[in-house]
């Protein structure tokens, strides 16, 4: 049996849409996955800041984030702002695998805008299939 990997997701009000999506149909048939959402409750304007940093608390060795802003951008560079977290911003699966592989991402960074559900699901799949190849890349990690 596979272990259970705990997830936490938060947006501001640009990615509430896209988070809700994501909480009513990706996670129904993952069984060995856990969600915690971390907020925002509305699509009320709100700081995402305040959200990357309530969600990057949250990270520790065994889980991961997914973060959604209006372009991804701003929640990626509010993420990278703390020592343990690897916040990539996706907007493919290619990234999605590559950020996995070669980065051991721990948080995947999504654009609430225009996004297509297909593919969002396509990149989150691929994002949590994909296991980190270390070797060269654990040396080039271990020297952020």
């Amino acid at each position: 049996m596979k272990k259970k990997i705990e997830i936490y997701i938060a947006s501001d009000h640009a990615g509430f849409k896209l988070k809700s999506k994501i909480l009513e149909s990706y996670f129904k048939d993952k069984p060995n996955m856990t969600i915690k959402d971390l907020g925002t409750y509305s699509d009320v304007s709100v700081d995402y800041p305040f959200f990357a940093q309530k969600l990057c608390k949250k990270i520790k060795k065994d889980n991961f984030g997914i973060l959604v802003c209006g372009s991804g951008i701003g929640v990626s560079i509010a993420a990278n702002r703390f020592n343990h977290v690897r916040a990539s911003l996706c907007r493919s699966s290619y990234d999605a695998k590559m950020t996995r592989k070669h980065n051991n991402s721990n948080v995947i960074c999504l654009s609430g805008r225009g996004f297509v559900k297909k593919n969002i699901f396509a990149m989150l799949n691929t994002y949590f299939n994909t296991g980190f190849e270390a070797g060269r890349h654990l040396r080039r990690i271990n020297k952020i």
